[in-house]
C-alpha cells in the first residue's frame, strides 16, 4: 500500500502547489454529525487544500463500511481531498507535509505521534472542535430544494441504518395510551400578542404597533404533562402557581386537555406568564412576568406529599425544569429516591434560554435531553466536540441515553454505554420549514421518554421524540400532541 499512498501525496502536492496551504484531518468518521462538519469547516479555514483520511475497516472503532464513511466525507463541500487511508496517519503525514494537522480538541492532552513528524519540518498540529455556532449550509439547501406540500422530511436513511420498521413505529405509539405518566415542574403561559405596525414614533426611536389579537397557550412543563395526555398517557401533573387569572386560565386549559392537575400555590410569586408581541409573523419584543427564586422548604413537603402516592403506580416520572425555583435540589433529591426504590423510570430536560439551570443536578436518569449550550453551560466546556460533550455530560450525570438538541441541524443521539459498539447518531430536523420552534424540545422529551416506558429502543424513541418535534414547530403556539397526528405522518 505504501505505493499507492506515495503516489496519492504525489497527486495532492502537484494540485496543491507550491504557494497553497495544505491542511490534513483524519479518522474513522463513522457518521458523519455536525461535530464533525463543524471540525471540518475549521480545519479548512487553515489553509488552502483540506485533505482527509479515512481510515480503513480494519481500524480500532470503524464500525461502518469505508464505502460509505468516504461517501459522506466526500460529500462535505469544505474537503477537496478524501481518501480510504491505508497506512498510519503519522506515516502518510512524513509523505505528504501538510503545513497543518488538525484533531479534536479532546485529543490534546493524548498521545499524538503526528507530532513527531511535524516537529521535523516545520509543520503545525492544531487542536479544535470548530466553532460552536451552527452551520446553515444543509439548512440552506435543503430550502432551496424544497418543493413539497409538506414540510416533514422523514430521513430514511436514518430508518435503513436502525432497521427501524414502521409497523412497530405505529405500535408503540398505540402502546403510549397504557403508561402512568407524572410530570413536576415550572408552569409558564405563553401569550402571543399579534400586532399591526403603525411605523417609527416621531418623539423617539421607537417601534410603535396597534394590538389585533391576542392568544394564551399552555406552556412549559404544563405542554410537557398535556403532550403525555394528547399521546394517551394518565398524566399526574404537580407544579406551583400563584393566586392569580394566569393560574386559572392554565388550570381551566389543563383539565380540558384531560391532566389531572396539583397545583401548590405561592403567595410569593405569580403564575409565570412569557408574552411574544409578533407582527408580520416575526416576534418583536418577549415580556415575562415571573419570580424565579425557590420555594419554600414547606412547599417542596406539601408538593412532594402530594406526589408520592401517584409515584407509586407511575411508569414514567419527567423533571421538567424552567428553572424558575419549582425544583429546588432537595425536592429533586427525595422524589429521586423515591422513584429508585420504586423502579420508576426517570428522565429530565432543564431549560436555559433567558434563564440559567443546570442539566447535571439531575442524576441517575433514563434520558437528557439538554440542548448544545445547556451542556455545556452544565459541564463548563466550550471546546469539545459535541460527542464528547455528550459522553462526558452521560458520564456525569450516570445518565443511560443522551439526546443533545441542536435546532435546525437536528438531535444528536448518544446511546447508553451498556450496549456494545453503539454508534453516536445524528437525526436532521425533520420540518423544513418550521412555523414556532419554542415547543420543540418539550414534544421531543415527552414523546422519547413514553416511547422509552413503552420498552421501545432509544433509536426508535428518537425517531418518533423527532417526528413530534417536527409537527410542534409546523404551528404557533403549545398545541398538545396526538398520537393520531404522529400516526397520520407515520403514514406518508
Amino acid at each position: 500500500m505504501s505505493a499507492e499512498m506515495e503516489a496519492l501525496a504525489a497527486a495532492i502536492r502537484r494540485v496543491a502547489s507550491n504557494r497553497s496551504k495544505v491542511v490534513f484531518v483524519s479518522g474513522n468518521f463513522n457518521i458523519v454529525h455536525p461535530g464533525h462538519v463543524r471540525l471540518l469547516n475549521f480545519a479548512a479555514t487553515c489553509g488552502d487544500v483540506l485533505v482527509v483520511g479515512v481510515n480503513p475497516d480494519q481500524s480500532p472503532g470503524a464500525s461502518l463500511p469505508e464505502a460509505l464513511r468516504l461517501e459522506a466525507i466526500k460529500a462535505i463541500n469544505a474537503v477537496t481531498f478524501a481518501f480510504v487511508l491505508r497506512e498510519t496517519p503519522e506515516a502518510f503525514v512524513a509523505r505528504l507535509k501538510p503545513d497543518v494537522v488538525v484533531k479534536g480538541k479532546e485529543r490534546e492532552f493524548q498521545d499524538n505521534p503526528e507530532a513527531k513528524v511535524l516537529d521535523e519540518y516545520g509543520g503545525k498540529l492544531i487542536f479544535s472542535s470548530g466553532d460552536t455556532r451552527f452551520s446553515l449550509v444543509e439548512v440552506l439547501r435543503r430550502e432551496l430544494n424544497e418543493g413539497r406540500t409538506s414540510t416533514i422530511e422523514q430521513p430514511l436513511d436514518y430508518v435503513g441504518r436502525h432497521s427501524l420498521v414502521l409497523a412497530d413505529l405505529r405500535q408503540t405509539l398505540r402502546d403510549l395510551s397504557a403508561l402512568k405518566v407524572v410530570v413536576v415542574g415550572d408552569l409558564i403561559v405563553d401569550e402571543y400578542i399579534n400586532c399591526q405596525p403603525l411605523g417609527m414614533s416621531q418623539e423617539d426611536p421607537t417601534i410603535v404597533v396597534s394590538p389585533i389579537k391576542s392568544d394564551k397557550f399552555v406552556g412549559g412543563a404544563g405542554i410537557v404533562a398535556a403532550h403525555a395526555r394528547g399521546l394517551g398517557g394518565a398524566v399526574d401533573f404537580f407544579t406551583v402557581t400563584g393566586r392569580d387569572d394566569t393560574a386559572h386560565f392554565a388550570m381551566e386549559r389543563l383539565r380540558e386537555f384531560g391532566v389531572r392537575l396539583h397545583g401548590v400555590e405561592d403567595d410569593s410569586r405569580p403564575t409565570t406568564l412569557k408574552q411574544r408581541f409578533r407582527a408580520d409573523g416575526k416576534t418583536l419584543l418577549r415580556v415575562s412576568h415571573l419570580r424565579d427564586h425557590g420555594i419554600s422548604a414547606a412547599l417542596c413537603d406539601e408538593l412532594y406529599a402530594r406526589m408520592l402516592p401517584c409515584i407509586e403506580k407511575a411508569d414514567l416520572l419527567v423533571f421538567s425544569d424552567f428553572n424558575y425555583g419549582c425544583l429546588p435540589q432537595p425536592l429533586v433529591e427525595r422524589v429521586r429516591a423515591a422513584c429508585v426504590e420504586r423502579g420508576v423510570m426517570m428522565v429530565a430536560d432543564s431549560q436555559s434560554s433567558s434563564q440559567v439551570g443546570d442539566v447535571s443536578r439531575f442524576k441517575g436518569m433514563r434520558l437528557l435531553t439538554p440542548t448544545e449550550r445547556e451542556a455545556r453551560l452544565a459541564l463548563r466546556d466550550f471546546s469539545s466536540g459535541i460527542v464528547v460533550l455528550a459522553q462526558t455530560l452521560q458520564e456525569r450525570c450516570d445518565a443511560r441515553d443522551v439526546l443533545i438538541k441542536l435546532g435546525s441541524e437536528g438531535v444528536l443521539i448518544q446511546p447508553g454505554r451498556e450496549r456494545e459498539a453503539a454508534l453516536t447518531d445524528r437525526l436532521p430536523a425533520m420540518n423544513t420549514a418550521p412555523k414556532d420552534v419554542s415547543g420543540a424540545g418539550d414534544s421531543m422529551l415527552i414523546t422519547t421518554a413514553m416511547a422509552m416506558a413503552a420498552r421501545a429502543d432509544v433509536w426508535h424513541s428518537a425517531y418518533l421524540g423527532s417526528l413530534a418535534a417536527a409537527c410542534q414547530v409546523g404551528r404557533m403556539g403549545n398545541v398538545p400532541l396526538s398520537t393520531e397526528e404522529l400516526l397520520e405522518e407515520l403514514q406518508i
